[in-house]
C-alpha cells in the first residue's frame, strides 16, 4: 500500500532563529487534499557520559514547559555542522568534560507528526576535564547521579526528557547483567 503524501504548495507562517513554520497544502495517498502544519528544526544532539556508575545530567529551566528538567547534555546543530562535533561541543560547553572520542548510539524523531527535527544521541569516550563555558544566557548546572538513582527519577517522573530517558535505558539494557 502507498502511504506517501505529496507536497503541492509550502508557505511559511514564520521565520525564527530556532524554528520556521509553515503550512503545506498536500494530497493523502488516495489523492484526496489535506494540509500539513510543520515545524521546521535543524536538529540537536545530545551526549551520555557514564563514569563509575553514575551518569552526567545537566539541570536547567525550560521555558516552554516552566520548569527544570534533567538532561544529558545537549543542543541545537549549527547549520551544516557534523552532530559527533555538536555532540563534543556540548558536552565540553555544559559540563567541562573532553571526550577523545563519541559513539553514535541513535537518530530520534522526537515529534514526527509535526516536525522535521532529529535529535542525534550519542556516547562519549576517553573523557578528560576541560572547562565549563556556557553560551551567553545559558544557565545550567550538571552532576553525576548513580545510575539507578536515574532509572528511578525516570519511573517516578522526575527526568521525562526523552532523549535522556532512550540514552539512559538503552544503558541500562546493554551494561548490566
Amino acid at each position: 500500500m502507498n502511504l506517501r503524501e505529496t507536497t503541492v504548495k509550502r508557505e511559511y507562517k514564520f521565520r525564527g532563529r530556532i524554528i520556521n513554520v509553515r503550512v503545506d497544502d498536500a494530497l493523502l495517498p488516495d489523492g484526496k487534499p489535506c494540509f500539513r502544519e510543520v515545524v521546521e528544526h535543524h536538529g540537536g544532539a545530545s551526549i551520555l557520559y557514564v563514569r563509575e556508575g553514575k551518569v552526567l545530567l545537566v539541570r536547567q529551566f525550560r521555558y516552554p514547559y516552566g520548569e527544570e528538567t534533567l538532561e544529558i547534555p545537549a543542543g541545537k546543530l549549527n547549520e551544516g555542522e557534523d552532530p559527533a562535533q555538536t555532540a563534543a561541543r556540548e558536552l565540553e560547553e555544559e559540563t567541562g568534560f573532553v571526550p577523545a572520542r563519541v559513539e553514535h548510539l541513535f537518530t530520534v524523531y522526537p515529534t514526527p507528526g509535526y516536525s522535521d527535527e532529529k535529535i542525534y544521541i550519542y556516547a562519549a569516550e576517553g573523557v578528560r576535564e576541560g572547562h565549563v563555558h556556557l553560551d551567553e544566557g545559558e544557565f545550567l548546572t550538571g552532576g553525576f547521579y548513580p545510575l539507578d538513582e536515574a532509572a528511578a527519577m525516570i519511573r517516578d517522573g522526575r527526568i521525562r526528557d526523552a532523549k535522556t530517558i532512550i540514552a539512559v535505558q538503552n544503558y541500562l539494557l546493554t551494561h548490566r547483567n
